[in-house]
């Protein structure tokens, strides 16, 4: 990962030591199920895995869903990776596919294609009458109108669903939300059926392979390199301010950790050759494709199980478990086993690929069975080598499905639900096995019958989990009406309280007496209820009396406020009332001190309020920067003045524009860089005149790094780069910022341990902490952004940092699991060309 003759000698050390070590040269068969089944080892000696389905039943596959009746659907993507170049890839050989357990026995006995002729299906969503396919990339409807499991109409829903079409960067998942909305990932599309017509509707982006949610129905995903990420408020909540652009809240990494603990040697991926990729022994170190999460909801599996996170990944035959954290309303997570994973094998043809909850309360794993599961764009000289030598591009279209269930416990047989009626549904809605409550509230919203009243009883007298699942019935049914929610709101569950309040708030903003309602909840409430539904009575109050709802704001962003996500939260209810809270703000003892925190809100407010667009109010920010009221609160002026720089500006230019010039420049002036945002009739063109940048920076990347910069560095940094004592040193005039962009990209990615010099001066303990944390869990982008703005801020004009080389330099530095030391970088020699 160094210079190009180093690479070249790490290249052939890396094919002497598979010379030397013949298990790791030699082929690797495929083994029978039965072979297969002991290669599995468990951490939990008191679970067993059991074979479901195996070749030719099932071949290739991809994804699963349970339908109704219990019979499993399975996605067979047999056009991937036939050899080792990707012949054929287009051609129409992937399926749907059905299969039965006739004597319910838990091992599928036949199968039935659903569809064929498909070019690298990936996902399905089993409706009423058939499916949602998704194919290569377009999105269909896919009916069975006679009930014989072979599909008789295909009807085009979405043209575009697939993006690229390439497999591991196109959206996937079509997964229900208990919201009744279809979420996907590596997408920023969500589905639904709005009354006889499918309606794609824009969400946040959210993940690369597999999507799934939890019990309170938060959704959780992950990217190749970083295992679990979640929602930390509910979809689209933070986009209700066109003005203020959110940057938290949404895909949230809820674990720094990489490691994980293989029982084989894993040779045959992309980066074998990279030092630090692989230990002694072959065994891959860290997360390399991490895919298909699942949240266990089942009843089968011991009590502790219960909420943990599974995240499979396959190029290294392992599935890690995850214990969630809930802190409020912040995610956290962390491994469950010390040195060793979930389940493993030693059968390198095990590709863990996906998850999935079953009728019987089991975690279901889908294992495509696949020698080589790299795509064939990342198809390395290193990868094509070992991949042959070992004989792992033969044989091909293979696949099994395997349960994971509990010794002690016998398998209850699935109860068939495709003839029950709605109350037998509606009494499902409290059972103890997640996937039998989602299929309950599925069926029951496909049904369309008017059940509201027993609905309403469960809502008043069944457990949390039937509760919520009833308030989500009657929104897919169109039957949460405010004298139905309004009771819900008092519920002792802050769950369920926060979903009616949730929806509630949905509901026509006219309605005087729900608005009154809410009003008198929220006063009287507040203070008494938990983080999770503080957090969704400041959502829900954009509409009440601003007087309200600005008292709730600054009591949560007292209480809050150090958390991005409670900033985010805070202003994406402000609509239009910008102006006016700062105005309250500044008036309030509260805010006559410095807080880190509270600069960073009034920079957003002031961006906020320039993104508006009302001069009106953009002046009275202009002489708020001049006031000598506010002489002791210099802090205030610089954050309305950095608020207005990031703005987004009302013309094409990115200016704000006045209809004349400001009246203060008369007796005072106003900081060049904002002269330069400013515009109005007759402005004399030398302050038009901008100096010359010695790179091109993208505006956009600049404000959206900004926005990152304050929420994830400045705690340490300083929000002008400026350092903190006793926690990090300055970044203003720094070497480490302003040298090579790709050292600064490694140090955000891996971390940086002290002591470091910077501009002549060392810093160590006690100076500064004693490591800077790693923020691998961010996009591409988000580090680029980072790096761009503060290469480019205070003074800095250095070359921009794009996602595509921040890419690149993850991919190279994978096997970096500690971080970096000072005189470790000061050494590197990085060729970006390689």
């Amino acid at each position: 990962m160094y210079s190009k003759n180093i690479v070249w000698f790490t290249l052939v050390l890396a094919c002497l030591l598979l010379s030397l070590s013949g298990c790791k040269k030699d082929p690797s068969p495929p083994l029978s199920p039965e072979k297969a089944l002991i290669s599995f080892v468990l951490a939990d000696d008191s679970l067993q895995i059991q074979l479901v389905a195996a070749e030719p039943l099932v071949q290739d596959p991809v994804a699963i869903s349970f339908d109704e009746g219990g019979r499993l659907w399975v996605v067979e993507m047999l056009g991937f990776m036939s050899d080792i170049d990707g012949t054929g890839e287009k051609d129409r050989v992937g399926r749907i596919s059905v299969l039965f357990d006739d004597d319910q026995d838990g091992q599928m006995d036949r199968g039935q294609i659903f569809l064929d002729s498909l070019v690298l299906p990936r996902a399905l969503a089993v409706i009423k009458g058939g499916a949602l396919v998704a194919e290569n990339i377009p999105l269909w409807h896919i009916q069975d109108t006679d009930g014989d499991f072979k599909a008789d109409t295909k009807t085009l829903i979405d043209s575009t669903y697939g993006g690229s079409g390439m497999p591991e960067h196109s959206a996937n998942g079509l997964w229900r939300g208990m919201d009744n909305w279809l979420y996907n990932a590596k997408s920023k599309y969500r589905y639904r059926n709005i009354n006889g017509e499918w309606v794609k509707d824009e969400t946040e982006f959210r993940g690369q392979w597999g999507i799934i949610h939890d019990d309170s129905g938060r959704l959780f995903y992950n990217y190749n390199w970083s295992q679990l990420h979640a929602d930390l408020v509910p979809p689209n909540a933070l986009q209700r301010n066109k003005n203020h652009t959110p940057s938290s809240g949404i895909d949230h990494g809820l674990t720094l950790e990489r490691k994980i603990f293989p029982i084989r040697s894993n040779t045959a991926v992309n980066r074998g050759y990279v030092p630090g990729t692989l230990d002694q022994e072959g065994r891959l170190l860290e997360f390399a494709s991490a895919c298909g999460p699942l949240i266990y909801r089942g009843n089968i599996l011991p009590r502790d199980y219960k909420g943990d996170a599974f995240v499979c990944e396959p190029t290294a035959n392992l599935i890690k478990r995850n214990k969630i954290t809930e802190e409020g309303f912040m995610l956290s997570a962390q491994g469950v086993y010390k040195n060793r994973e979930f389940l493993a094998s030693t059968d390198e043809r095990f590709r863990p690929i996906s998850l999935a909850s079953g009728p019987d309360g089991a975690l279901y794993v889908v294992d495509m069975y696949k020698g080589i599961i790299q795509h064939g764009p990342y198809m390395t000289p290193y990868l094509r080598k070992v991949t042959l030598e070992r004989k792992l591009d033969r044989p091909i279209h293979m696949g099994r499905i395997w349960r994971i269930t509990s010794k002690k416990k016998s398998r209850e047989k699935p109860i068939d639900l495709s003839q029950a009626d709605s109350k037998t549904l509606v009494a499902l809605l409290g059972h103890p096995n997640g996937w039998t409550r989602d299929m309950a509230q599925r069926l029951l919203v496909e049904k369309g019958e008017p059940i509201a009243y027993d609905l309403e009883e469960v809502i008043k007298k069944g457990n949390p989990l039937a509760q919520l699942h009833a308030l989500w019935t009657l929104e897919g049914l169109g039957l949460a009406q405010p004298e139905v929610l309004l009771p819900a709101l008092r519920s002792e569950n802050s769950r369920v309280a926060q979903t009616a309040l949730r929806l509630i708030g949905g509901k026509d903003s006219d309605h005087v007496d729900v608005k009154k309602e809410i009003t008198k909840f929220i006063e009287e409430t507040y203070d008494q209820a938990s983080p999770l539904l503080q957090m969704q009575m400041v959502l829900e109050s954009s509409e009440i009396d601003s007087e309200i709802a600005f008292d709730i704001a600054q009591k949560f962003l007292s209480r809050f406020g150090q958390l991005p996500v409670a900033r985010d939260v805070v202003m994406s209810s402000l609509q239009n009332r910008e102006a006016a809270l700062l105005k309250t703000l500044l008036v309030k003892s509260g805010w006559k001190t410095y807080n880190q925190a509270k600069e960073i809100f009034i920079e957003m407010l002031g961006t906020a309020i320039a993104n508006k667009g009302s001069e009106k109010e953009v002046q009275h920010m202009l002489a708020l920067t001049q006031d000598k009221m506010l002489k002791n609160q210099k802090w205030i002026k610089n954050a309305l003045i950095n608020g207005m720089l990031n703005s987004k500006g009302t013309n094409a230019m990115g200016e704000i524009v006045l209809s004349r010039k400001p009246t203060l420049l008369k007796n005072e002036a106003l900081p060049e860089e904002l002269l330069q945002k400013l515009t109005w009739p007759g402005k004399p063109k030398k302050q038009l005149a901008i100096k010359k940048a010695e790179h091109k920076v993208d505006p956009q990347q600049f404000a959206q790094g900004r926005q990152k910069y304050l929420n994830l560095c400045a705690n340490c940094h300083g929000t002008q780069g400026e350092g903190i004592s006793r926690f990090a040193p300055p970044l203003k005039n720094s070497e480490w910022v302003t040298g090579a962009d790709y050292r600064l990209a490694m140090i955000l990615l891996h971390g940086m341990e002290g002591p470091v010099t910077v501009n002549g001066k060392k810093f160590g303990i006690p100076d500064i902490l004693p490591s800077m944390p790693s923020f691998s869990t961010l996009q591409n982008e988000d580090i680029a952004a980072i790096s761009t703005y503060i290469r480019n801020a205070w003074g800095h004009s250095q070359k921009p940092l794009s996602a595509g080389a921040v890419g690149h330099i993850r991919f190279r530095t994978q096997g970096q699991v500690t971080p970096w030391k000072a005189t470790e970088l000061d050494t590197l020699v990085f060729d970006m060309d390689l």
